[in-house]
């Protein structure tokens, strides 16, 4: 049985660290979009930050910029946390560097292109066809991996 590398000389490990990484960031800005909804449409959901304003604004625990944003990151979470987890064992199969990239590409830009048309409202089904792609790269890394398993 073959040892997998997980360090950095391995170009397969090397390649899921990047595109994880980029995907995990991806995910983190949009945190900073969601403070910039609420700063601009002054929809804040919490009392403390209602009164950091100075001013007579009340709590909105609905706006709907603030929520299109909210509800893309939390599409985000579900996706790119599983995406880091399966990745890994995926490399720790042993695959192949260009099957590996195909799926670290695939989902990396179907990640980016699902934010891209979620936040500018793009017509279904836009959306969908990204979030697809990227549910099709987890499945398909589950079952590359699950097929190498030895139980």
């Amino acid at each position: 049985m073959a040892v997998i590398s997980l360090s950095l000389d391995n170009p397969v490990f090397s390649a899921f660290v990047t595109y994880a990484v980029l995907v995990i960031m991806k995910t983190m800005i949009m945190s900073f979009f969601t403070a910039y909804q609420r700063m601009t449409n002054k929809a804040f959901s919490n009392e403390e930050d209602v009164a950091s304003f100075g001013k007579k604004l009340e709590v909105t625990r609905y706006h709907p910029g603030v929520e299109r944003v909210r509800r893309c990151h939390q599409n985000d979470l579900e996706n790119v946390i599983p995406f880091v987890l399966l990745g890994l064992l995926y490399v720790a199969s042993g695959p192949s560097l260009g099957a590996a990239l195909l799926h670290f590409r695939a989902f990396t830009v179907a990640r980016f292109l699902h934010t891209l048309v979620y936040l500018n409202s793009v017509r279904q089904p836009a959306r969908a066809l990204c979030f697809l792609c990227g549910i099709v790269v987890n499945i398909s890394m589950a079952v590359a991996t699950l097929s190498k398993g030895t139980f």
